[in-house]
């Protein structure tokens, strides 16, 4: 039987993705995003498959989830140090978080120029698109989480474009069940609340993106059952918590946030919205990564 030789390129990816492998295994993620990126710099027009852009996904979901986390708590300790007047310590923490804070632009600037050069251009199919846009709409948001001044409105507006451009695919392509379709709504809306300000844009997305996959629940095949009522079960987690006062804190919040980003607000206002409920928001909210 004569065997199949894999060419230098094959073998190499073939090595990256174990190796990648090897990496997540031993939570060496800064490793296991450099051999994710050789990987998806050396396919060219070929497409990562899923096995591969899930691996490039969670990757990078652990480098910039620790920087994320360790962004949070220092701010939160520069706020109580604030308060108590220890101007000394605030001026320390602010320097240690200006270093967390580049290490969080790197990471993000990383992750999407990829996704600009290389990812995105090669997509060709409707889930992979809307996997990707996704993505990119994710480490915009990132950088907004944290950006001030115009780098903040510019991060945001980025954020929109590349999440309601992943949208209109999504609605036209995808089932309501489909995980990355659930998985997008569940981000955008996370989004509408954290970035945009605005709960009831975040309810009302979450809602429908919920209520239209509980209608064809049954119509949900058994591959994916398990990751669609997952991200089913985190938009009414959201909803849940975003669910008690928003009728008498949201609308000055809202009027605010639309005064700093004149054109995402227009932008939103083009959306057809269902109904809205009674909501409210908390900081206690879930987001989604596909293939956590």
């Amino acid at each position: 039987m004569e065997l199949i030789k894999m060419s230098p390129v094959e073998s190499s990816r073939e090595e990256n993705v174990y190796m990648a492998k090897l990496a997540e295994q031993a939570e060496r993620y800064e490793e296991m995003v450099e051999f994710m990126e050789k990987v998806a710099k050396a396919v060219d027009s070929d497409e990562l498959t899923v096995e591969e852009r899930n691996l490039l996904s969670v990757a990078y979901k652990n480098v910039i989830g620790a920087r994320r986390a360790s962004w949070r708590i220092i701010s939160s300790i520069e706020q109580k140090e604030e308060s108590r007047g220890n101007e000394d310590h605030v001026r320390i923490i602010k320097e240690y978080r200006g270093k967390i804070e580049a290490e969080l632009s790197k990471i993000c600037d990383g992750i999407l120029g990829l996704l600009e050069t290389h990812l995105i251009p090669c997509a060709s199919s409707a889930e992979s698109k809307v996997f990707y846009l996704k993505m990119k709409g994710d480490y915009y948001r990132y950088l907004a989480e944290f950006k001030t001044g115009a780098e903040r409105k510019e991060a945001a507006e980025s954020t929109l474009l590349a999440y309601k451009s992943a949208q209109d695919i999504a609605l036209a392509e995808l089932a309501p069940t489909h995980p990355i379709r659930l998985g997008l709504a569940l981000n955008f809306s996370v989004f509408y609340y954290e970035i945009f300000n605005s709960p009831d844009r975040a309810c009302n997305l979450a809602k429908q993106a919920f209520d239209e996959a509980i209608s064809e629940l049954d119509t949900l095949g058994e591959e994916s059952y398990k990751d669609s009522t997952l991200i089913m079960q985190l938009l009414r987690d959201n909803l849940t918590l975003w669910t008690s006062d928003v009728a008498d804190e949201a609308g000055d919040e809202i009027k605010e946030t639309t005064k700093d980003f004149p054109d995402m607000a227009a932008a939103a206002e083009q959306e057809e919205s269902p109904e809205l409920a009674e909501i409210t928001c908390s900081p206690m909210f879930v987001e989604f990564l596909y293939s956590d």
